[in-house]
């Protein structure tokens, strides 16, 4: 086991000033070549799993193990409604920060490497995710990484901390580095899913309870209704900041406060 540094975040070395995130298993470039993760194994609680990191072309992404967790959220909205079960049967990766503009190849609204690209519309999104041999998340991929078995309301635990987010109150009316508010990760050491930038998912906005072979994952220019935004943003309030909270735009929207971060499949 070793600590992993602020290093890769983004792809480059020094993100956040050498920041110490939390403890997390990193695969050696020897193990990401001969011994891929495929033997995790189902996780019933958040604490059970120690975060696993890998670089994929000095882009961390953090490895989602198999579970079940439950979706949706009696605290919001009739649209977070009803709660139901969603399990996984097999893991994948997802990015440990939102996609930069370093990354992405120019910069949005906000300037700077390390900020994370906004301005970027769903099909934006999904293309860039593509070039890299990965996807945007579904809206359930998206809320178990963020929340896990235990169902937290935030990525972090069971109560809004300020001090974990940059959201309406803190952020100055902008977006700010990736990698910094560590101690906001979520179980599986993911970053800022809690404000920061709404992030787009693959999914359409449809009622619950998510089934994935329902049309909702449908892509295409017959299925361009609104897409599932996730996490909140640097202009949210907190309940727009819980792991359940839904929202949603038109694929053609481009704002300052939406982004994205990629998965990919866990490759046999």
């Amino acid at each position: 086991r070793r600590l992993l540094l602020g290093r890769g975040l983004a792809g480059r070395p020094g993100l956040a000033g050498g920041l110490l995130l939390r403890r997390h298993r990193f695969l050696d470039p020897g193990e990401q070549a001969t011994r891929p993760p495929a033997n995790a194994k189902p996780v019933a609680h958040n604490e059970d799993w120690l975060p696993l990191v890998r670089e994929f072309d000095e882009i961390s992404m953090a490895l989602v193990p198999p579970g079940c967790f439950p979706m949706g959220s009696e605290d919001g909205g009739e649209e977070e409604q009803p709660i139901h079960e969603q399990c996984f049967d097999h893991p994948f990766w997802i990015d440990v920060t939102e996609v930069t503009n370093v990354r992405y190849g120019s910069e949005g609204h906000f300037s700077g490497i390390d900020r994370p690209r906004d301005s970027v519309t769903w099909s934006e999104a999904a293309a860039y995710c593509r070039s890299r041999g990965a996807r945007l998340p579904t809206e359930a991929e998206w809320e178990y990484a963020a929340r896990g078995p235990d169902g937290l309301p935030y990525p972090w635990g069971g109560e809004f901390v300020a001090d974990y987010v940059f959201f309406a109150d803190n952020a100055l009316q902008q977006s700010w580095d990736v990698g910094l508010r560590p101690a906001g990760a979520s179980w599986v050491g993911a970053l800022n899913m809690s404000g920061n930038l709404w992030e787009w998912t693959s999914s359409l906005l449809m009622p619950y309870p998510y089934v994935s072979i329902d049309g909702r994952e449908t892509t295409g220019e017959a299925h361009q209704g609104d897409r599932v935004l996730r996490g909140g943003s640097w202009d949210s309030i907190p309940p727009m900041l819980r792991t359940t909270h839904r929202d949603a735009d038109g694929p053609d929207a481009a704002l300052p406060n939406r982004g994205f971060r990629c998965v990919r499949d866990l490759e046999p």
